[in-house]
């Protein structure tokens, strides 16, 4: 899948939060930017332990958005989340990162809040190659929810984070 050229925003990349959040500078605006209909395992969440896959996924969006030219395309009526992030479809050198990070089992199809979405059966494809080859998230039985992820590697308290 690759971007629509009329909606292309080029952004610059600040820091890497997770493995689907990241910080970005914008028209000269730093925003945090939370990848539209996917969901990463955590490690950074206050509320939660760190999961399985989550360094992975953080690992793996890291050298996908510092592989090449960033940019963004928007969802209308789906611009921001609850925490004031940025809600977008993001893209390295026209390649969709959502989709490769599905593709790749790091991601599951999440938060389809506000449909029609332009990408969300590409998504799901996607997520579909990654669940029948039982690839990452995939290959533990019963780890992937329609709430997001059981288990956990270890609990922050004890161990730090990474």
């Amino acid at each position: 899948m690759t971007e629509s050229k009329g909606s292309e925003v080029p952004i610059k990349l600040i820091n890497i939060i997770d493995g689907d959040t990241f910080k970005v500078n914008v028209n000269g605006k730093m925003e945090t930017v939370r990848y539209l209909l996917i969901d990463t395992p955590e490690s950074k969440n206050p509320n939660t332990c760190v999961q399985f896959y989550a360094k992975e996924a953080f690992l793996r969006n890291s050298e996908l958005v510092k592989s090449g030219k960033l940019t963004l395309e928007f969802e209308q009526g789906n611009m921001r989340d609850s925490y004031g992030r940025l809600l977008a479809y993001v893209f390295v050198d026209g390649e969709s990162i959502q989709g490769m990070l599905l593709r790749e089992g790091y991601a599951r199809v999440a938060y389809i809040m506000n449909p029609p979405y332009k990408y969300l059966e590409t998504f799901r494809k996607e997520e579909n190659l990654a669940k029948e080859g039982k690839i990452n998230i995939w290959s533990r039985g019963n780890y992937v929810t329609n709430w997001g992820f059981n288990g956990c590697m270890y609990e922050k308290q004890i161990m730090g984070d990474f």
